[in-house]
This record gives C-alpha cells, structure tokens and sequence, in this order.
C-alpha cells in the first residue's frame, strides 16, 4: 500500500512540474479527491488498528510487570515487534494523504475549483 500511495503522489508531482501533460485538468482533480477518499479510509482503519495494538502492548506492559512470565514478556515482545510496523505504515499514509492534498490544491488554484 506505501509503494501504491508513493508511486501516485510522484505520478502528480510530475505533473505538477510539467502541465502540459495534461489533457483534462477537471477529470484529473476528480480523480484526485477520489483517490484522496480511498486513502483517508485506508488511514482510518490503519489508525484504528494502531490504537488498537498500542493499548494491547501497553496493557500487557503492566501485566508484564506485576506477572513476569515467560509467556507475558514473549507476548509483550511480539506486540512490539507489530507495533513498530504499524507505527511506520500509518507514518507513510498520514504524510503521503497530506501531499496529496498540497498537490490537489496546487491543481484547485489552476483550475478554478469549487470543491475545496
């Protein structure tokens, strides 16, 4: 998914550095809130799971601490080892879903555009 979104906020960059490229500058904004819909959903649900593994690893942190068993640090460990992971992609999708709205807006200021 961070290849996919990095690959189309370049895709737009280019553009935004040579227009010319471009045949319909409207259908091209579309397209761009669009896309920026399906990355906010994506965001969304990665932030959520985030959330999620983040209360689990700090519950198990303070079980850890008052239960330290071999099976409670082996579990804490292995929701760290999944957060940082999740950290990072939410990371990626949060600063990408941002350019795109900086590259839509450059293209809002060309066009005309009513949907801001």
């Amino acid at each position: 998914m961070g290849k996919k979104l990095k690959n189309y906020v370049l895709y737009l960059e280019a553009l935004v550095a040579d227009r010319s490229k471009i045949e319909d500058i409207e259908k091209l904004k579309h397209d761009i809130l669009l896309e920026i819909g399906f990355w906010q959903h994506e965001r969304l649900i990665h932030l959520l799971i985030t959330i999620l593994f983040s209360l689990l690893l700090m519950s198990m942190i303070i079980v850890s601490f008052f239960y330290a068993t071999i099976q409670s640090l082996a579990l804490t460990l292995l929701l760290l080892c999944l957060e940082i992971p999740y950290i990072r992609h939410y990371y990626i999708l949060e600063n990408n879903t941002q350019k795109l709205y900086r590259i839509y807006e450059q293209f809002a200021e060309v066009g005309g555009c009513d949907e801001k």
